[in-house]
């Protein structure tokens, strides 16, 4: 989808806006001989930013207005290296929540709905978004952060909440609690909305069945405001983003070229109104297509696949390059094998090779020492590589309230 002319301008405006303001990018503009754009050959000479010229302009190298219009900072959840800061004016603030009220309204939840957020709240854009979104519609905001299962449910109950808004790992944690207490009849959920992390077919289905939900995907990263830059419609049919606040773009992540509508590569953004801190070409290392044509919901706003993962989530062993979702999409594959997983990988002094540890859970009907076979033969016929594996029954593998980390690379240590 090329970038069309009332776009091209916006973008014209932000750049020149950078450029007065003095800030980081401003200086990389003006090495680069860029002092605007006028055509889609223009705007593709713009070199691509991300995370690390974040890092590099910190703490507010990239601002670009005076402090006196600065209402708000967020802060990259991020575990390496030094955090990413963005500053945020009023109107970026009230642009966030008019996208993320869209979101909900795009999901059908109304000024009727009760919305339990359990994202957290701080630097970080979590649970603020899912509020301010929740406050724009005009929706019974319940503000309950992170943590404290017991309470969540006795909220959930008392308050009758009819929406989930979550992590999929906290979802799915609540899930497997609230099936657990034999409880289920008595939660009123109608519908979840579910960001943060992607997210197997196997846990969807689980979680949209033991809580009687449909779900929704949201999207979003700090950088680019927020989660609430586009969410799936009843359709299903991928994550409409919206093209008045955001220009989206797929590139080839090695060599950078953009590439067709429905061809998959990783998502770039650019923010076309932005003011506190616009960027233009931000590579989110998130993976996933721009889906061609018109949804059947007769929405306009261009339609991102569902994230499949990241690029730079890729880990090496044996000299194969391996994903996160190729791992999920094999376990999915053998019956009774859960969503839930985790990899470890090790060097073994004793052979001086590197190993993969592959464990995952299990449904009690499955025969272990079978499923675990099977899972070593996929992975031998698929990839090349023969893990070793452990199956393990369900609940055994931690839980966790926010992100779930996979992959655990003792190679590093």
């Amino acid at each position: 989808m090329k970038i069309s002319e009332e776009q091209l301008q916006l973008v014209d405006k932000q750049i020149k806006r950078i450029i007065a303001s003095g800030n980081y990018y401003s200086e990389v503009y003006k090495k680069a001989g860029i002092s605007g754009v006028s055509s889609p050959e223009d705007f593709e000479k713009i070199p691509f930013t991300d995370k690390a010229d974040l890092r590099n302009a910190y703490p507010l190298g990239i601002q670009a207005v005076p402090d006196s219009e600065v209402v708000r900072i967020h802060s990259s959840s991020g575990t390496t290296g030094k955090p990413v800061i963005i500053p945020y004016t009023a109107k970026d603030v009230d642009d966030w929540a008019e996208m993320f009220k869209r979101c909900y309204e795009i999901a059908g939840i109304t000024k009727k709905d009760r919305i339990h957020i359990t994202p957290g709240y701080g630097l970080w854009t979590a649970g603020i978004g899912f509020q301010a979104g929740c406050e724009k519609l005009g929706a019974m905001a319940i503000p309950m952060g992170p943590g404290n299962t017991d309470k969540q449910i006795q909220m959930m109950i008392d308050l009758e909440s009819t929406v989930l808004c979550a992590t999929s790992s906290y979802a799915l944690l609540l899930a497997e609690e609230i099936n657990k207490r034999g409880i289920k009849d008595k939660i009123k959920l109608k519908k979840g909305v579910i960001g943060s992390e992607r997210w197997s077919e196997a846990k969807r289905k689980y979680i949209a069945q033991e809580l009687g939900i449909e779900l929704y995907d949201i999207y979003g990263l700090t950088e680019i405001y927020g989660p609430g830059i586009g969410v799936n419609c009843p359709g299903q049919t991928g994550m409409h983003i919206f093209d008045d606040y955001l220009y989206t773009e797929i590139i080839d992540p090695v060599t950078g070229e953009v590439l067709p509508d429905g061809e998959p590569g990783e998502i770039v953004i650019t923010t076309l109104v932005k003011e506190g801190a616009p960027l233009i070409r931000f590579r989110t290392h998130d993976l996933s297509r721009l889906i061609p044509g018109e949804c059947s919901c007769g929405r306009k706003y261009p339609r991102l696949d569902t994230i499949s993962g990241r690029s730079d989530d890729m880990f090496k062993v044996h000299g194969v390059n391996m994903f996160p979702s190729q791992v999920e999409q094999l376990l999915g594959m053998v019956d009774g094998i859960s969503s839930e997983y985790k990899i470890d990988i090790a060097h073994d002094e004793s052979i001086n090779r590197d190993i993969i540890m592959i464990t995952a859970e299990a449904e009690g009907r499955v025969d272990f020492a079978k499923a675990g076979e099977e899972i070593k033969r996929l992975f031998k016929s698929r990839m090349n590589v023969t893990p070793k594996v452990a199956v393990v029954s369900l609940n055994t593998l931690p839980r966790s309230e926010k992100k779930t980390q996979r992959v655990f690379d003792h190679r590093e240590d």
